[in-house]
Formats: C-alpha cells, sequence, structure tokens
C-alpha cells in the first residue's frame, strides 16, 4: 500500500479527522482501478461532515517514500505534459481542462465518455491526442444500423493458394488500435454497444470462438450528443460505469471562439510532433500507479462514495431526498487513480486532497443517479457531486 511519511501540516490544515478505532468499510471490487483501495468511512451520524487528516499527515509536496528513479520519471512526466498541452495548443484552441481529463484517463489507464454539442472539435481533439502520443487511431460512426462484427472484425474466407483450398481468414476491425474514437455511441442498438463495451473491460476479442488480444495501450474514447435523443439507445448504468470519467465539452469563450475564427479559416494546418510512443505511454502508466497515496486520502474517497448512496447510514439527508442510486466501489478506485494521474502529471510526487476533489465531478456525474424531486429542483448529478465536495472540506 502507498502510505509514505508525510510532512508536517501548514497552519492552515483540515481539522483533526475522527477516532481511527471506527471500523473500516469495504472496497470489495475488482479492479480496473487501483487494485486494493484502503477504505473507511467518517465517524458520527449520517449527515455529519467529514474530517479530513490530522495535522501530520498533511497535504504532501515532498518526494518522500518515492525513489529516485521515480522522482525523476515523474519530473520528465511533467515536462512530457507541458509540452504534449503546448503542441495540441496548436490546433485545440481552449478546453484546457478537457485536455487535462484527457490525459489523466490516458495515463490512469481509463477509458473517457465526452458529453458536447456537435462542433465542439471533439473528434479533432482525439485525432491530435492520437499524432501527438504516436498511437494508431481509428474513429467508429455509430449508427442504428451497426453490427457487432463492424467493431470487432469477422472471418472471410480467402483462397489458401494450395489447391485452390479455401479458409477462414479474421479481418480485424477498427477496434484494434490504440485509440478508438467511439462517435455518438448511443446512435447503435445495445448488441453493438456491448461489442465495444467488452473489448475495453477485456482487452481482447471474442469471435467465432477465437480470442484476439488488443495491443497495449488501448484507450476508448466515446461520444455522446446531449441533445436530439429520439431514436438513441442510452447506455445502461452498468455500461456508463465502466468509464473512468464523464467529460463535458463546454462552448469557448467569446475570446476562444474569436481566435477559433480567426486560426482555423486560412489555408493550412499545423503539423504535430510525435512527442511519445505506446511504449513510453506504458512506462507512464505503470508511473502513475506507484505514486503514493496518504492513508487519509484513501479515508476521504471512500467517505465521497458512501455518501452518495441513498438510504445507508452515511448519506445525509438531502441525498436521500434528491438521488437513486449512488456510486459503487469502482467510483473510489477511480477516484485514487485520477488523483495519482493528476499529481504526477503535475510533477507532484503524491497524490493530494485537491487532486481527489478536482477529478471527482468526472469520475462521480454519471454513477450517481438522480431522482425525479432532484430534476423538478434542478437538480443535476453533476451538482450533487459539487454540493457534496464542498461539504467535505
Amino acid at each position: 500500500m502507498d502510505d509514505p511519511q508525510t510532512p508536517p501540516r501548514p497552519p492552515e490544515s483540515t481539522p483533526p479527522r475522527p477516532d481511527e478505532s471506527q471500523p473500516p468499510g469495504s472496497a470489495g471490487s475488482q479492479p480496473p482501478g487501483p487494485g486494493e483501495s484502503q477504505p473507511g468511512s467518517p465517524a458520527g451520524s449520517a449527515a455529519a461532515p467529514f474530517t479530513a487528516a490530522p495535522p501530520e499527515a498533511a497535504e504532501p509536496v515532498a518526494n518522500e517514500g518515492l525513489p529516485p528513479d521515480d522522482v525523476a520519471a515523474i519530473d520528465e512526466l511533467g515536462r512530457s505534459y507541458a509540452a504534449f498541452k503546448e503542441e495540441l495548443g496548436k490546433v485545440i484552441i481552449g478546453q484546457e481542462e478537457v485536455i487535462e481529463r484527457l490525459a489523466i484517463c490516458l495515463f490512469a489507464r481509463g477509458h473517457a465518455l465526452l458529453m458536447g454539442v456537435p462542433g465542439l472539435a471533439k473528434t479533432l481533439l482525439v485525432s491530435s491526442v492520437a499524432q501527438t502520443f504516436d498511437l494508431s487511431f481509428s474513429r467508429i460512426q455509430f449508427t442504428p444500423d451497426l453490427m457487432p462484427a463492424d467493431i470487432t472484425g469477422t472471418d472471410i474466407i480467402q483462397e489458401s493458394g494450395v489447391g485452390g483450398r479455401r479458409e477462414f481468414e479474421f479481418v480485424k476491425g477498427p477496434v484494434f488500435a490504440n485509440l478508438v474514437l467511439a462517435d455518438e455511441i448511443n446512435r447503435a442498438p445495445a448488441k453493438t454497444q456491448s461489442a465495444l463495451l467488452e473489448a475495453m473491460q477485456e482487452l481482447k476479442v471474442t469471435v467465432l470462438g477465437h480470442t484476439y488480444d488488443l495491443k497495449p495501450p488501448f484507450f476508448v474514447l466515446a461520444t455522446q450528443n446531449p441533445v436530439e435523443q429520439e431514436g438513441t439507445y442510452p447506455l445502461p448504468e452498468a455500461q456508463l460505469d465502466r468509464f473512468m470519467f464523464l467529460i463535458e465539452v463546454d462552448y469557448p469563450s467569446t475570446a476562444e471562439e474569436k481566435r477559433i475564427a480567426r486560426e482555423t479559416t486560412g489555408s493550412g494546418s499545423p503539423a504535430l510532433r510525435h512527442l511519445l510512443d505506446g511504449e513510453r505511454v506504458m512506462a507512464y502508466q505503470k508511473l502513475v500507479r506507484r505514486v503514493p497515496v496518504p492513508e487519509h486520502l484513501y479515508d476521504y474517497a471512500v467517505a465521497i462514495v458512501r455518501k452518495t448512496r441513498p438510504n445507508t447510514p452515511d448519506a445525509p439527508d438531502w441525498i436521500n431526498e434528491v438521488v437513486a442510486w449512488g456510486a459503487g466501489p469502482r467510483a473510489v478506485q477511480y477516484l485514487i487513480l485520477g488523483a495519482k494521474a493528476r499529481a504526477a502529471l503535475r510533477g507532484q510526487y503524491m497524490a493530494s486532497q485537491q487532486d481527489i476533489e478536482a477529478v471527482a465531478p468526472s469520475v462521480l456525474a454519471h454513477r450517481v443517479i438522480t431522482n425525479f424531486a432532484a430534476e423538478s429542483q434542478g437538480m443535476t448529478a453533476k451538482k450533487v457531486v459539487e454540493r457534496l465536495v464542498s461539504e467535505m472540506v
């Protein structure tokens, strides 16, 4: 477990946490996340706010607990990420938070679901990321008539060249790429969606009894259009849970939109440099897993997730009123993984509470299911998560 010695907390530290004698909870779920998390639950009544770490468990800024090679690697990752953002800035104007969320997912070995109206450069962003990282890229346009074989590939009959004998030969589908864009994933029926989601979970494809491994790194970015929901097949909650982040792509600012008009209507387009290859990306993914996490942050992540579950001892009264279903243990795993990746990308040697707070809306918004009472009050899942996080501080 990552539990290094942490430096003293400055004067503005958070208040002491509850009695250590409280029994821990359980985060029992098979990882796609960080493996074993160390859960815990806050003491007190259901509506009691979480009290964070004691003064001696300050938000870390030192590199204690990391071997020198990992410290140097995190420094290198921070420089690579800065160069990555600068390179994407040649073709993507604004959207800094979206770019950071995508990078966190990529280095945390997760998948992302992008939500935004048409014309916000979602496809351009994904293809640009693939170029910058020197990864193979494929785009699948999901339509109501798309079949599973259109994604995974299929066996076709080919002549072997020996006596005119015919044999089946597997032709790989577009899912056999490092970076896959599933455009408007909710346009295809459930059977086709499942073909992609199985590949996301298992990192392999099975066709006619034969299994084919997907070459890592493997990253799926799916998009959904929040308008025009007629004739769509919304992803069920169990399938939404396989995405690490739900990333909302918003309209650009006035200044950014003016830059878009000026810089994208000319005759040329800038070429992007290859910054990292697949092997280096996988090395950084392993590095992210080794980023230390103080013990109190496991308690903090578990406390947030447990408070999203209505009609449980940990849930505040207002959660019982507006939430139908809360997040599962996978959310805890992705909170910790997201915090690790964010810290490493920023050149920090240890995850902090600010990292968890920053990734919480993207991790939890699609895992918290609100009810009709919330809808009548204009309370979205994102607002629920933001209020929970604010009450935990």
